[in-house]
């Protein structure tokens, strides 16, 4: 039955206050679907509109590397730490408990091996399996420079057309082949072309010399890779510089689960990005402790 008019008239309305409007603030995202901004959400902690992935797809093209011979010792106790874990559908299905919370951004490109050209990928994983995995958004390579670039480029557009009809953000990983520089000239003109083209966050490297400008230069999230292992205190810095020149969070793999101290390393990299606090503290309270300990 409908309500008596007494029911909705007057002060119930509250017709003095303004209704909120709930728009995203993480950079580029106020004009996506709900579903999109409700997804990187997911990913980038709203409070901050940073993230801390911790990467672990890179057995999709050179096996099973040093840190994650075994992913459900290794990796599961520390996804409690991570913001999103970056990984493939097979290592989900297989190892990754539906119960630990962590957002998936999953690897939706691949085909060659370390043995091969690495930049003739393909789409791997359709949109809709990446909907029944319930992926907060998806990853794929682009090879900006490299030999198959126009397909790496095509199977990004592809990935965001489906994205954009499912509600699924597409994060572009620029990779750069051993003859390119990561100087801050390349990564501008792969971040852009990236984002230009529809990619909703970007993932590249960081560069000593102008990276803010390739920040800047982007009109999406930056995410920082972490790249080849280096010494904690060095990792702590560099994901601190990077943040300092406007990345939107870090995406790290080797640095963490090749570290002694994983553990530590990943809650000294949850404090830089969340907290600003200088790499130097953040090891001296996590990492220094559990290496002295040891």
């Amino acid at each position: 039955m409908p309500d008596n008019d007494e029911l909705t008239d007057g002060a119930r309305f509250q017709s003095e206050v303004a209704a909120p409007v709930h728009v995203s603030k993480l950079k580029g995202a106020g004009a996506l679907d709900w579903g999109m901004q409700s997804r990187l959400a997911r990913v980038f902690r709203p409070a901050t509109n940073r993230t801390v992935m911790l990467a672990i797809d890179h057995g999709y093209f050179q096996g099973p590397t040093t840190g994650l011979e075994r992913v459900d010792l290794s990796i599961v106790p520390l996804l409690p730490y991570a913001d999103a874990l970056m990984t493939t559908r097979g290592m989900v299905r297989s190892t990754i408990p539906p119960t630990c919370g962590a957002p998936i951004v999953l690897r939706a490109s691949g085909g060659p091996s370390v043995l091969k050209e690495l930049s003739n990928e393909q789409i791997a994983v359709a949109m809709d399996d990446a909907l029944r995995l319930d992926a907060a958004a998806v990853a794929v390579q682009v090879f900006i420079g490299g030999e198959f670039e126009t397909q790496s480029i095509r199977n990004m557009t592809q990935l965001v057309d489906e994205g954009q009809r499912a509600g699924v953000p597409v994060l572009a990983v620029t990779a750069v082949g051993r003859e390119l520089t990561r100087d801050a000239r390349y990564l501008r003109l792969a971040v852009r072309i990236c984002a230009e083209l529809g990619a909703h966050v970007v993932k590249t490297y960081y560069c000593a010399d102008g990276f803010d400008t390739v920040t800047a230069s982007c009109p999406v999230p930056v995410v920082m890779a972490g790249g080849r292992k280096l010494p904690e205190l060095d990792a702590l810095t560099m994901a601190y510089r990077a943040i300092e020149g406007g990345a939107a969070g870090v995406d790290m793999g080797r640095n963490v689960f090749q570290s002694d101290h994983p553990d530590a390393m990943i809650r000294a990299i949850r404090a830089v990005v969340h907290e600003s606090v200088k790499p130097e503290h953040a090891y001296d309270e996590f990492v220094r402790p559990a290496v002295q300990g040891h």
